[in-house]
């Protein structure tokens, strides 16, 4: 996730008072998360706004879902941890070098809790798991 952001990136909660301020920073944040951590985060109604050749804000609204404990394979299916909104000028984005890059991101949360662990018993057997007919 760092190497999407500027060098200076900012990643910000409010709501906790919590915040990461530069790449190195936030790859120490990103990278600091557990290795047994499966999460998907589904981001719906985004509307980019381009300011200038340079910059653009962005709107959007997201879902998180995620367990810790994860051992490969496919879980079983849960409510999201978090429900939330980046909302206009909160995700600001520079053009560095030819790319985009996110400079600032500023995350409200509607609705959040805790990240739930699995026990063996919450994860799908191979027999179990959806498999599209040709995939392994």
């Amino acid at each position: 996730m760092a190497d999407l952001c500027t060098a200076d990136g900012v990643w910000e909660w409010p709501g906790g008072d919590r915040g990461v301020e530069g790449r190195e920073a936030l790859r120490a944040y990103f990278g600091a998360r557990p290795a047994d951590r499966l999460s998907r985060r589904v981001s719906t109604n985004v509307l980019v706004t381009l300011l200038s050749p340079t910059t653009a804000s962005a709107t959007s609204y997201f879902t998180t879902y995620r367990v810790d404990g994860h051992d490969g394979g496919m879980a079983s299916p849960r409510a999201p941890v978090r429900v939330g909104q980046h909302y206009e000028d909160t995700d600001t984005f520079r053009r560095v070098d030819g790319r985009w890059a996110l400079a600032t991101r500023t995350v409200f949360l509607a609705f959040a809790g805790p990240t739930e662990r699995l026990a063996p018993a919450d994860r799908l057997a191979p027999a179990e798991r959806a498999v599209p007919p040709g995939r392994p």
